[in-house]
């Protein structure tokens, strides 16, 4: 028999849009992380869904893969989405366990026999969600993986750099729609391969938002405070210093239909707005020609920008298509600072201490073209200046500043690379009809 989910009456989703009445907590790496996300799941009395690139059953993560469990072994509807790239399958052992709870879980678009040679395959599921029972939401840019295993970088002798939100209120009602609607569709398109036909076609029905908006949110505001218990977002651990209550804030998706540009939209207005500072955090920094130009224009009329990004070397074509544009940027007197202490897989970013925003989104071409990503976007100041401060101590303590001399100045061949780097990064776009 279906189980029946806290969203069987779904409203359409209101992206982009900002509203008011968020409670929003920063959590910094999975130390921060998993914690917040297991006391949510143990609290669970319906529904669990969760979306991820990255699920390693090892380590600290695998209180995530235990809370799963566990939760649906009380008869809480589970669904756990995972990407085929980033996690090609799950452990034989963790199988059985899913299985034998009544976890429901799916692989999006396992590679098969040609792997990444089909440029159709280059469209990954790249975003991080959580949502328990409607009522609590999380969203950021990291994934279920121990803060010191890196899949490129192997063991890392400091923790990872990464965030995510903990979110309250009615955004948390969009999250949950386009889990539903993407966990619909991946069960629709499967039941065809199966042909079956009425079964897929159920499946779709299921998959459209429908049902009275503000009814649904006065359902779910009730049921926020009875799990929460009041109005603070942060539980009984008292006053987080990177919280906030009552916030505006909206969710800013991208998908391959009718959310294309809508993240890197939001990033262009609020740096062709910045006046004082622009901070941005993010670990795979490409960005295309109108984020560049929207930063060199910031940059000409005295703001100052400031970019902390990724340090280590992970592999060929980000490291390297990555080094022209960076001598592009601080040319133009951008500052770019190297995360030293570990790896950094953050994506978030600060504008005059007004605007941020926390999520899956790097500033560059697999995640603005091609992957299904999802970002928070506040423009409550409170936030904005502790998540700034908060770089500001990074910045100063945790990076180091990229040169224009040394950077000019490196041997001719390691230049040629960059380039070749870059020049294929742009052709391989091209091939999937993108200019970048």
């Amino acid at each position: 028999m279906k189980a029946k989910t806290l969203t069987s009456r779904r409203s359409r989703a209101v992206h982009g849009v900002l509203r008011g009445g968020h409670q929003l907590l920063l959590l910094q790496g999975g130390a921060e992380f998993f914690p917040a996300m297991v006391e949510a799941m143990d609290a669970a009395c319906r529904v669990v869904h969760l979306e991820t690139y990255i699920f390693e059953f090892a380590g600290s993560a695998l209180s995530v893969a235990e809370a799963l469990e566990r939760a649906a072994q009380r008869g809480v509807v589970v669904r756990l989405v995972i990407d085929g790239v980033g996690t090609p399958s799950i452990p034989q052992a963790w199988r059985d366990r899913f299985d034998a709870a009544g976890v429901h879980w799916h692989i999006y678009a396992p590679l098969g026999r040609f792997g990444l040679l089909l440029p159709s395959r280059w469209r990954r599921l790249h975003r991080k969600l959580c949502v328990v029972d409607g009522t609590v939401g999380f969203c950021g840019g990291i994934n279920i993986i121990d803060d010191q295993d890196d899949v490129a970088l192997g063991k890392l002798d400091a923790p990872r750099l990464d965030f995510s939100l903990r979110v309250a209120g009615p955004l948390v009602n969009d999250m949950t729609e386009t889990m539903e609607q993407l966990w619909w569709r991946l069960q629709a398109a499967r039941k065809v391969r199966r042909r079956e036909f009425k079964a897929a076609w159920e499946a779709l029905r299921e998959s459209r938002p429908v049902g009275d908006f503000s009814n649904l949110l006065q359902k779910l505001e009730t049921d926020r405070t009875s799990v929460q218990g009041g109005d603070s977002a942060f539980g009984d651990s008292g006053a987080a210093p990177l919280g906030v209550d009552s916030a505006r804030a909206t969710l800013l998706l991208r998908d391959n239909v009718s959310h294309r540009h809508d993240i890197e939209r939001a990033y262009l207005k609020a740096i062709g707005a910045a006046r004082r500072e622009i901070v941005i955090a993010n670990a795979y920094f490409i960005p295309g020609r109108k984020l560049r130009r929207a930063l060199i224009m910031a940059a000409a009329r005295g703001v100052r920008v400031r970019l902390l990004s990724q340090g280590k070397y992970e592999n060929f074509f980000q490291y390297r298509a990555a080094r022209p544009v960076y001598q592009h940027l601080v040319n133009a007197g951008i500052e770019i600072h190297e995360y030293a202490p570990s790896a950094l897989h953050a994506k978030v970013a600060v504008v005059d201490e007004r605007w941020s925003t926390v999520g899956s989104t790097n500033l560059d071409p697999l995640s603005l073209l091609l992957a299904r990503e999802a970002n928070v976007m506040t423009t409550d100041q409170r936030f904005a200046s502790l998540l700034r401060s908060h770089l500001d101590g990074l910045v100063q303590n945790a990076g180091d500043m990229v040169d224009v001399q040394a950077l000019s100045s490196r041997h001719w061949t390691q230049r040629v690379l960059d380039r070749v780097a870059f020049g294929i990064m742009r052709a391989t776009l091209f091939v999937t009809g993108h200019r970048y």
